[in-house]
């Protein structure tokens, strides 16, 4: 006999749940989560000093920041740079990848919304060594 399951054929993006896995991953293995995001975007609320080539990379660990939120659109938390108190809000459609600070592993995701699958190549040579995650088809 077959399950009877139905599946929605309109499906969420699988971006903000693979950066709560990726997070948890790198947080459980020791290591630096490092969100990336795309300040070009209009809903981008970051300190504008710290982008780099319309670029800027978080430090989404727990001792760095507070209140982290990953939510189905937004990616939120309170942070300091350089000693001021910041609340960052970045789209989940920003969002290009989220790797760990010592070694370069993680994830980076498409930046056209008609295609969700993630990949494992990095949209730019900014940060050292592409991830070694790969999805599986």
């Amino acid at each position: 006999m077959k399950p009877n399951w139905t599946c929605a054929t309109d499906l969420n993006s699988s971006v903000p749940y693979l950066i709560r896995a990726i997070n948890d991953w790198i947080l459980d293995n020791g290591c630096t989560p490092y969100l990336i995001v795309d300040a070009t975007i209009e809903e981008v609320s970051v300190p504008r000093e710290h982008v780099k080539d319309g670029q800027i990379v978080l430090n989404i660990g727990p001792q760095a920041i507070r209140d982290l939120s990953i939510s189905d659109e937004y990616v939120m938390f309170s942070g300091r740079f350089s000693g001021i108190a910041y609340e960052i809000c970045a789209p989940i459609a920003s969002v290009m990848g989220i790797i760990a600070k010592e070694n370069g592993e993680g994830m980076w995701f498409p930046r056209d919304e008609k295609d969700p699958t993630p990949t494992t190549d990095p949209p730019t040579d900014s940060l050292k060594g592409p991830p070694s995650l790969k999805v599986v088809k």
